[in-house]
């Protein structure tokens, strides 16, 4: 389950300033403090990927990645199947095929 960092728009509590809570990803987010009741803001959490990773690596994956070639036009380095090698964004038919890579 995804863990979400909440804020305390006052001073705070026992849980401090800012503090972390594991909810569902379909949880509503909290507008109050579970445990004093005082206003709170829900953050947006940064995130790494700390391995490098090949392009192989990253198709395997299910990731695509494009490489910039010119202006609007990019190569899909992850391609597979029948998928465009290039990307040109004035033709949506070269467009990748991310529903394809996208399952629950």
């Amino acid at each position: 389950m995804p863990v979400y960092e909440y804020e305390h728009e006052g001073e705070g509590c026992h849980l401090g300033k800012g503090f972390e809570l594991t909810q569902t990803i379909y949880s509503a987010k909290f507008e109050k403090c579970p445990e004093c009741g005082e206003k709170v803001k829900r953050l947006i959490s940064l995130v790494g990927i700390s391995t490098p990773k090949t392009n192989a690596d990253l198709k395997n994956l299910g990731f695509t990645k494009l490489v910039r070639r010119d202006n609007g036009i990019y190569e899909n380095v992850t391609a597979t199947g029948n998928e465009s090698k290039i990307w040109d964004s004035r033709k949506p038919e070269t467009m990748p095929n991310i529903k394809g890579k996208i399952s629950d």
